[in-house]
């Protein structure tokens, strides 16, 4: 335990990275997510087709092995990230696919009387997506969405295998220099739970405040 204490400014550096590492993924994630959502539900049928592929191939492959070709693979044709860039770049393509999901999903639910409303009163469909459905999902969309925060959260472990020092890493580290491990993976496992439980509430807070709208 001593131990442990003695390096709280260690693992809370760690922390910090676990938290910047998903905040960036999630807010790069959610422009990726309704993007391909919109594609999926209002485009053409090449567009259709590429966001279908897109999610797919993301749904259908481990975010390790993600992480590893956008980290390893891309050096083959000249192409060179960071750790911590990639690891944000693989983490915002992957939670990008699943969010797509959500955000359909909450589209779908708004009624179609909704935008035939909005273009009798002449708007273009455009802007009835824009300014009556997508408002709308949000809304729908904050439950899954907040499931699929706090799980992104915990997938940032697996960009210790880049050697991003997030707070897997940090411990993996701390282990190999004490020879010590289950008091530094209890700690760690105590600070994923407590984000996890602070990000959930902060959600749950926005949905109880958007639901009154």
């Amino acid at each position: 335990m001593d131990l442990v204490i003695e390096n709280i400014p260690f693992l809370l550096k760690g922390a910090y990275y676990t938290l910047l590492i998903t905040v960036v993924s999630m807010f790069f994630g959610l422009i990726i997510g309704l993007i391909t959502a919109v594609a999926r539900l209002k485009g053409n049928r090449f567009l259709r087709m590429i966001a279908r592929v897109y999610v797919s191939i993301i749904r259908g492959t481990p975010p390790l092995v993600q992480i590893v070709i956008v980290y390893y693979g891309l050096v083959d044709y000249g192409i060179e990230f960071g750790p911590l860039t990639a690891a944000c770049i693989a983490l915002s393509i992957n939670i990008g696919a699943y969010v797509s999901e959500a955000f359909r999903g909450a589209i779908e639910s708004v009624p179609k009387g909704q935008t035939e409303a909005a273009i009798a009163t002449g708007m273009t469909e455009r802007q009835a997506m824009r300014r009556i459905v997508i408002p709308q999902a949000v809304r729908y969309a904050i439950p899954p969405l907040g499931n699929t925060f706090v799980g992104m959260l915990k997938e940032t472990s697996l960009v210790s295998v880049i050697a991003v020092t997030e707070l897997m890493r940090s411990a993996q580290l701390l282990v190999s220099q004490y020879y010590v491990y289950m008091p530094f993976y209890l700690a760690i496992a105590v600070m994923y739970w407590i984000m996890s439980t602070f990000f959930t509430f902060i959600l749950h807070k926005i949905e109880k405040r958007l639901s009154v709208y």
